[in-house]
């Protein structure tokens, strides 16, 4: 049987066991049928997964082209990747990836006019390359190379410690590392852990009692000193950062995904105390560095759209913040020094401009991008002239350039040979009106000369949540998809970073609607304006972006005819219960803050609004084993009652990867397999008939 006759009906769902598990919150009674799946050591969920694994993998290969689109996929994404340049210790480290190598490999040269050498091949990790370099700290004195490891795609590190002269392995091993960096520190670095988990709660245990700690080198993990923690407070995170001059200590400190206290410690004063510059958590402070004595520091405390201040470490008071760069209009994304420079990048309606300004705050020039798009970078140093960038944009291969701060003269290093035509296709960026009257830009990709009939394929992407901006990306993935005739549509939904923090308040807790409408009306808009119709359009999301797939689609099942829900939040009433869940709550609220609160998640939770009768989305869900960001739970339940109540012909299937997890370090093999399936998946029901 050829998929062309297989639908909903014939396909036999796994048979999901429905407990009478039932929680009261403030008065009501909540059923939890599946409670039982969030148990990731259970043999009962093995088999659940490996069913629901077996019956997508059976439909997916019958797609007619899949294999054709995953020949497609391996070919263009076979081509050299290179990272950002960035110079410490004397030398100047970058990662490469040949092409289809499942991890990027990390490279370091004396200087740039000698051939580079191989410091670290994370594809001899492992056999699959499953276990992958997260991060990377050189020392300041160039003697060694600290580096984190993590296996699976899980947030636990661990961290090992490399001679660069010699190249030989140190013994030091730092293990049940999370949401950490790597701060050296004379004969050490600062890194931040947690306690080792109860055994089989490695995955899916709540996050408690962060540290930070100091390793000496050659010394046992067991002897680390611990420097902070805070035993009244086990919801909150910590990172130390060091100045590059090694004269002050930042602490800063979270309960949530932004906002933050911020310490300073005199390392140059024997035991001196932390002091504060800053309470929590109202506002970001961030420090960039150290310039003569005083720390440049950018904020949100007074100015939503973030400024620069200098602040004397020695009198952090707010009264002596000297502001250097006032608040604009437009967001200020972010702040590096390069020279005797301030760079300045800003978000301008969702696409970057950078501004170079003298340390007094005077700006002295912009630079001239190729397009617009996205800027990453800039790796330089405050007593360099050389520094390097990246620019990307839909239509614009990841390209780096090497800029000279005292000229403003930027100068190709290194560019992507994609097989790939971009002055094929066009992007324009348009605004609409959502369900409030607030104007919202997307960006939309397409072919040239593509006949805006309304019958046109179209994948709409969103995210909307913690502050984070979605600008221009360049994505081999859905390359074939616009080759096939298909729509790209980004859309910068509220609950985001784009126009600061009123853009993201707006989509906080008891405005998190906002953020769904935002959707629920780009897709309007496109029909409205002939880009296509619901029989042809997609929704793809992850993480939050998962929830708001998930939200969406069951408020308007009738709007779209596939959804792709990627390691989704879908059980708004238990997310804070998992890993580092709590940390959400800034952005979700609780189901447990107070019964309005409640209420509120309730009403959009996707896991608790399936409702029997309804034709959804053809959905495929996807998931990973070791994903302890989002754990898979959350998809678990939500594909479950998906399939129980499904009404229809459109498929309800989940995919589970394995030795995966939230996305970060997932091997090329892993990625290109998952993309065939997912856009194979869009392509067919959305009845495309690709010729590769």
């Amino acid at each position: 049987m050829t998929l062309f006759s297989l639908n909903a009906q014939q396909l036999h769902y796994p048979e999901t066991r429905m407990s009478d598990q039932k929680d009261i919150y403030f008065g009501h009674e909540i059923a939890d049928p599946y409670r039982w799946l969030e148990d990731d050591n259970s043999p009962e969920t093995a088999a659940w997964v490996e069913a629901q694994n077996a019956l997508s993998s059976s439909y997916l290969s019958k797609i007619p082209y899949r294999e054709a689109l995953r020949q497609r996929l391996e070919k263009i994404w076979n081509y050299p990747k290179m990272g950002i340049p960035f110079k410490k210790g004397g030398r100047y480290f970058f990662y490469k990836n040949d092409g289809l190598q499942n991890q990027s490999v990390l490279y370091v040269q004396n200087s740039l006019g000698e051939d580079a050498r191989i410091l670290l091949d994370p594809n001899t990790f492992s056999a699959d390359g499953t276990v992958a370099l997260a991060d990377i700290s050189p020392s300041p004195n160039g003697k060694y190379l600290a580096y984190t490891i993590s296996r699976g795609g899980s947030d636990w590190n661990e961290i090992a410690v490399m001679n660069l002269e010699t190249g030989q392995m140190l013994p030091d091993t730092i293990v049940w590392v999370k949401f950490s960096g790597i701060s050296w520190y004379k004969n050490g670095f600062y890194y931040s852990c947690y306690d080792a988990p109860a055994k089989g709660q490695a995955l899916s245990g709540s996050n408690e009692y962060h540290k930070v700690k100091y390793h000496e080198l050659g010394t046992p993990q067991e002897n680390d000193l611990l420097v902070y923690q805070d035993s009244e407070h086990p919801l909150r995170n910590f990172s130390a950062y060091v100045t590059d001059d090694e004269a002050f200590m930042l602490l800063s400190e979270t309960e949530s995904t932004s906002g933050n206290s911020l310490f300073v410690k005199d390392l140059n004063q024997m035991n001196s105390d932390f002091v504060q510059i800053a309470p929590g958590f109202a506002f970001d402070y961030d420090v960039v560095d150290n310039v003569n004595g005083k720390l440049l520091m950018v904020t949100t405390d007074g100015a939503p759209m973030k400024q620069v201040v200098w602040v004397d470490p020695r009198h952090p008071e707010k009264e002596n913040w000297k502001v250097v760069i006032p608040e604009t209009e437009h967001v200020l994304e972010s702040v590096s020094l390069a020279g005797d420079y301030i760079v300045a990048k800003y978000l301008e309606d969702a696409n970057n401009k950078v501004y170079f300004f003298d340390l007094d705050g005077k700006k002295i020039r912009q630079l001239e991008l190729p397009a617009l798009g996205t800027v990453a970078g800039f790796s330089g140093d405050k007593n360099d002239p050389m520094a390097f960038y990246a620019f990307t944009s839909f239509t614009f291969p990841s390209t780096i350039y090497q800029l000279d701060v005292n000229t403003g003269v930027s100068i190709l290093f290194a560019q992507s040979n994609v097989d790939f035509d971009p002055k094929s296709y066009v992007t324009k960026q348009v605004f609409f009106s959502s369900k409030d009257g607030t104007k919202v830009p997307m960006f939309i990709v397409h072919k040239i000369g593509l006949n805006m009939d309304g019958n046109n394929p179209l994948l709409l992407y969103g995210y909307g949540g913690f502050d984070i901006s979605v600008t221009p990306s360049f994505s081999v993935a859905r390359l074939p998809f616009l080759e096939q005739g298909g729509i790209y549509v980004s859309v910068n939904l509220r609950g985001g970073g784009e126009y600061g923090k009123a853009w993201h308040k707006a989509g906080q807790q008891m405005n998190k609607q906002n953020v769904f409408d935002d959707f629920i009306e780009a897709a309007e808009y496109l029909i409205s304006k002939k880009y296509t119709n619901p029989q042809k359009l997609a929704i793809m999301g992850g993480s939050n972006g998962g929830l708001l797939v998930g939200a969406v689609m069951t408020q308007r099942p009738e709007l779209f005819k596939v959804a792709i829900p990627i390691v989704g939040v879908l059980d708004m009433l238990r997310y804070q219960y998992f890993t580092i869940g709590w940390a959400w709550a800034a952005d979700y609220g609780r189901s447990d803050d107070n019964e309005e609160m409640f209420k509120y998640l309730l009403a959009y939770s996707p896991l608790h609004n399936v409702k029997k009768g309804v034709q959804y989305p053809a959905t495929l869900a996807i998931t990973a084993d070791h994903d302890d960001r989002v754990v898979p739970a959350h998809t678990f339940k939500f594909i479950s009652e998906l399939q129980r109540n499904q009404k229809g012909s459109n498929p309800i299937l989940v995919r589970v990867e394995t030795q995966a997890g939230h996305g970060a370090g997932k091997p090329t093999s892993k990625a290109i397999e998952e993309n065939t399936d997912v856009y194979s998946f869009i392509m067919y029901n959305l009845g495309m008939k690709p010729a590769f």
